[in-house]
């Protein structure tokens, strides 16, 4: 009798990957800053997108910048954020919905894994609408050390009960591409921030994935 094939999945990162939040996010985070008197280039900010806010802050501010400053300057700036998203309202990248769906249909459990905070998440699924595809979600409350730790994920494939051997993660930054790596499973970069990805496999937009991209890399 053979035995039962092991359940997959399907880990996305957010920003980049399922929305283009690169321009909500910089005009939050200068906002936030031109309150503390800095101006932020979009250089420096894109060398930090994607990264946790205490990370971005304690290197835009000093590594000794008091856990007290970056949540108030960091809560601050997410705020901005979700106003934007609210009253502007976000789309979602080319072929995300198309491979959300496929992959659904096809078995593979599907679960967010972000470094951003959770309102941020929720405020993002609830703006595509696109809530019941995930069976977790993962953010940065839920972990202590950001990417390219592996946490996010091992957290999410545990939270989905899929071994990591038997995970795909959808990123488009370096960083995240590393905590795949290190969390043993395969990854697609999208070069939606980065041209330059060292992933299983890269495309410029999701839209231009094989049909058989996923099941490739972890095979049925």
């Amino acid at each position: 009798m053979t035995a039962p094939t092991a359940p997959r999945a399907v880990l996305w990162d957010m920003d980049g990957v399922l929305v283009d939040s690169a321009e909500y996010h910089y005009a939050a985070w200068r906002e936030a800053l031109a309150q503390e008197g800095i101006d932020l280039s979009y250089d420096a900010f894109r060398a930090t997108f994607g990264q946790r806010n205490d990370t971005i802050l304690r290197h835009l501010l000093g590594p000794d910048l008091p856990d007290s400053e970056v949540a108030r300057i960091g809560d601050l700036k997410e705020s901005l954020y979700r106003q934007l998203v609210r009253t502007r309202g976000i789309a979602p990248l080319p072929g995300v919905l198309d491979w959300l769906a496929r992959l659904r249909d096809q078995g593979w459990r599907q679960a967010i894994a972000s470094a951003a905070p959770r309102a941020n998440v929720d405020a993002i699924v609830q703006a595509l609408g696109i809530a019941h595809y995930f069976g977790a979600t993962t953010s940065s409350e839920d972990v202590t050390r950001g990417k390219p730790d592996p946490q996010v994920y091992l957290v999410s494939a545990q939270r989905l009960g899929v071994p990591p051997a038997r995970c795909v993660v959808v990123e488009d930054a370096p960083a995240g591409i590393e905590g795949a790596r290190r969390a043993g499973m395969r990854c697609i970069g999208v070069t939606s921030t980065h041209l330059h990805l060292d992933a299983d496999l890269v495309v410029a937009a999701l839209s231009e994935l094989p049909p058989d991209s996923f099941e490739k890399l972890v095979p049925s």
